[in-house]
């Protein structure tokens, strides 16, 4: 079956529902069974309506309209006309993808609302939405901050995907797959370049070296200007520097057989992160310990209260030194019952930064960094094949993580003055805070091993059913250790009598109420046995429904960011240590049609998903060592819609639009940390928006901070309930400079609507939503010239990418505000 698709900018953009899998044995990613997906990305090249794309989302090469799960396929043209060169941008694309980050390694990736907790990075857990780039799983998510490098198209998964892959994710899965090695000649040069210094380019080249041998080199580079001024540096930050190297070698010594060795290295290395000022809310502490009185204490104003002068003055330097990179084999190997394919990959992380997590121009904590470094190594097997009326692919995966990192936390000369109590003398001695530093040695070993398989039987020619199943067992081993020392090196440490009265002297508790020491090991291990079951009807040729159930589970983890200690003792509570799997149920049902001999695509599709023990990030406000850890939510869920609309009525005009209304919320969460509003308070409950609904001290009042808030109801973070991306491009023939070709006019849009920002909801941290435009204007021809001019964010719209709630419980909110108006040009040249 061929399948009319929407061109846009040269790529093609498909979030689909599904209908009856064609039985075909499993494709590599871009091997020649795939390579109709490759027709669709130049618009008006003399490309046929049947040109069809081919999807390996489901491990097998399928048409993606064939696909019964609820899939976006963005083609990598299309990645390379909108700008979107990396996860974070392509969410403007994929309206249910979320994704948030403060910088690469403290960055969150979620589908529908669900996948990581939004906050800082645990190295714990796991994420929910598995990120696989040519068969290979990446476990650290700050893998999906890189540049897209020599990218054929990615398809976006939405729902638990457990039986089809490797590793297991809850959430859904971003399946990226490069460009191949072939034996064509052939290569690629795309040069760009805007205001704020901007200059990215791409280039590769594809060659036979034999009848059995071919090569692919790969690179890209990305800069770009910083779009903050720190007026203490007098430099410009929050800047890009991306460095992508990858090569590929494929070995086909006879037919139905080839491997594939690869091996890739990623470079960033900006002046990078930090959040700007943007409001100070009140909290119920003493009005001479929040931000406003603390600041006036040290003659203190931040360069500006309008987050969008984009301006700093933080005084810490600023790094975000990040590498990643790795070598993998992939084996295929077409047998009489099946194709057999082999991915052996080694991957390495190293993360070195440099932060300022006071967000002000005061020395209060002059170091807080986590330097951390990461090797995985996995091994998955799969078959498959079909026999009569049933296909299958059955798996196996192992999976080992070795994670190291040597944590540092430093106080400054401002620290006494801000974060003692001002009726303590000690307040006014910058001594005893300045120079206290603790040192954390944290290590983790993540061990995960799995069989899994999925069948499609047709009961007739046109309904199926396709059972899947997941065995699966998870080990975690974490050593958590943290040294606090004085400025002037001694060791600070709680100390007691026989009869448990506290010799330390007043000096002391003041040190071990902002940094203090702890040191404690846990494990981790549980197997887990889950499943689902697709039902898909093709009603007719062009209208095909689907419905799924699937049970699934996230694995359950360690707490590596310290934990909740007892307040005289400093013993830590290791019942906290561990978390509990999550536990999922998922339910869905969709629709696909084509209408006017398929020049017009509408897909719904209806989800929900109930979890159980849901894996939540709590922050207490605290400078101190714990910034914030893991707890379990009894119950979250989250339901919605979503459709997908396209017309092309001709090869001259096409357009779309893709929406998605997304409800998620806590069920049941009952010991959930408090908002900043209720800092030094009474405990009590909120509403859906993070509003008390009981009576409270006045803002000023001192009062006992509450553990714990019940925040049943409100609503999870990180997801807007609704989102749409949409455009357009019309096109004219025309002759230029003696090159026949196209004169075209592209926009794409997307619109969030507000969401929460922070773990419980706070009226202080709630994103107000927002839309951007981008537009393109060029001039492409038949033989592989493409060159346009292009502007993002076209009207300059202010928003923010994310706020958080700055340390300390003073009503401090920061932001990352989101891309200014970027505008360039680019060349592109195949051939």
């Amino acid at each position: 079956m061929t399948l009319r698709v929407l061109l846009l900018g040269g790529a093609a953009i498909l979030p689909l529902a599904a209908a009856t899998p064609a039985f075909a044995a499993e494709t590599a990613p871009a091997t020649d069974a795939a390579a109709p997906a490759d027709q669709t990305t130049s618009v008006g090249t003399g490309q046929s309506d049947n040109d069809t794309i081919v999807v390996t989302a489901r491990r097998r090469a399928e048409t993606a309209q064939d696909v019964p799960l609820a899939i976006s396929v963005v083609g990598g043209d299309h990645i390379d006309a909108t700008g979107a060169f990396n996860v974070g941008r392509l969410q403007q694309l994929t309206p249910t993808l979320q994704f948030t980050s403060s910088n690469p390694r403290n960055t969150s990736v979620n589908i529908r609302g669900l996948g990581a907790p939004l906050g800082l990075t645990n190295d714990g857990i796991e994420q929910g939405v598995g990120i696989y780039v040519d068969d290979v799983y990446m476990a650290r998510v700050a893998s999906s901050t890189f540049d897209f490098l020599d990218v054929k198209q990615i398809e976006v998964l939405r729902g638990p995907q457990g039986t089809l892959y490797g590793k297991n994710t809850t959430a859904g899965a971003i399946n990226i797959t490069s460009r191949q090695p072939s034996f064509d000649t052939e290569g690629r040069v795309e040069l760009s370049g805007g205001n704020y210094g901007f200059f990215q380019g791409k280039a590769a080249v594809n060659t036979p070296l034999s009848d059995t041998v071919a090569v692919r080199l790969a690179g890209s580079y990305t800069r770009r200007n910083g779009t903050i001024y720190n007026v203490t540096s007098k430099l410009d930050v929050n800047a890009q520097d991306n460095l992508g190297l990858r090569g590929q070698i494929l070995w086909k010594p006879s037919n139905g057989v080839e491997f594939t060795l690869a091996g890739d290295f990623s470079r960033q290395n900006p002046a990078c992160c930090t959040q700007l000022y943007v409001r100070v809310g009140a909290t119920q502490r003493p009005l001479n310990r929040q931000y406003e009185a603390l600041a006036a204490a040290q003659n203190y104003a931040v360069p500006s209260t309008n987050p969008f002068d984009r301006v700093t003055d933080v005084d810490s330097p600023l790094r975000a030194k990040n590498k990643i990179g790795g070598v993998s084999l992939r084996a295929k190997i077409d047998t009489g019952i099946g194709t057999i394919t082999s991915v052996t990959a080694w991957r390495f992380w190293d993360w070195d930064p440099s932060n300022d997590r006071d967000f002000t121009g005061l020395p209060i904590t002059s170091k807080s960094n986590n330097p951390s470094q990461q090797n995985q190594y996995s091994q998955e097997l799969r078959l498959s094949g079909e026999t009569g009326k049933l296909g299958y692919t059955l798996g196996a995966f192992g999976f080992y993580q070795k994670i190291t990192t040597q944590g540092i936390q430093q106080q400054g000369a401002a620290a006494s003055r801000w974060l003692i109590a001002p009726s303590n003398a000690l307040s006014r001695d910058p001594s005893v805070l300045n120079g206290l530093t603790a040192n954390n040695d944290i290590s983790f070993k993540n061990t995960s091993a799995a069989i899994f398989g999925k069948f499609t039987y047709k009961l007739t020619d046109t309904f199926s059913i396709q059972p899947g199943f997941r065995v699966n067992y998870d080990k975690k081993e974490g050593n958590y250790n943290s040294v606090v020392t004085d400025g002037a090196g001694n060791l600070v440490v709680f100390e007691f009598d026989s009869a448990g009265r506290t010799l330390n002297s007043a000096r002391e508790r003041a040190q071990l109420a902002v940094l203090a020491p702890q040191s404690f090991k846990a494990n981790f291990s549980d197997w887990n046995f889950s499943g689902d079951v697709t039902a898909a009807w093709d009603v007719t040729r062009d209208i095909h429904l689907y419905a799924t159930y699937a049970k699934s589970f996230k694995t359950g983890g360690i707490n590596l960011n310290g934990v909740p200690a007892d307040a005289v003792t400093g013993v830590p509570l290791l019942d906290l240590a561990t978390i509990k799997p999550e536990s999922v149920n998922h339910y869905e049902v969709g629709i696909k049609t084509q209408w006017f001999d398929r020049k017009v695509t509408f897909n719904l599709s209806a989800f929900r998903t109930d979890i159980g023990n849901y894996q939540a990030q709590v922050s207490n406000f605290a400078v101190g060592l714990i910034r914030g850890y893991l707890a379990n939510a009894d119950k979250a869920r989250s339901l919605g819609v979503e459709f997908d609309a396209s017309f092309r009525p001709s090869e001259r005009f096409n357009v779309y639009g893709n929406g998605a209304y997304t409800d998620a919320k806590f069920v049941k969460f009952t010991n959930a940390p408090c908002p900043p509003e209720l800092s030094g308070g009474t405990a009590q409950p909120l509403d859906a928006n993070g509003v008390p609904t009981g009576p409270t001290a006045a803002p000023g009042t001192p009062g006992i901070s509450p553990a714990q808030c019940d925040i049943s109801g409100s609503r999870l973070p990180g997801v807007s309930k609704w989102a749409f991306s949409y455009g357009a491009e019309g096109n004219v023939p025309v002759t230029l400079l003696g090159k026949e070709g196209q004169v075209y006019l592209g926009f794409d849009g997307s619109y969030r609507s507000s969401w929460s920002s922070n773990a419980s909801p706070s009226a202080y941290t709630n994103v107000d939503g927002y839309a951007l435009s981008n537009f393109r204007l060029g001039f492409r021809t038949d033989s592989g010239i493409d060159v346009f001019g292009w502007v993002r964010n076209a009207f300059d719209v202010n928003y923010f990418d994310q706020l958080a709630v700055a340390p300390g419980s003073t009503g401090l909110i920061v932001g990352n505000v989101g891309d200014p108006r970027t505008f360039g040009g680019t060349v592109k040249l195949t051939f």
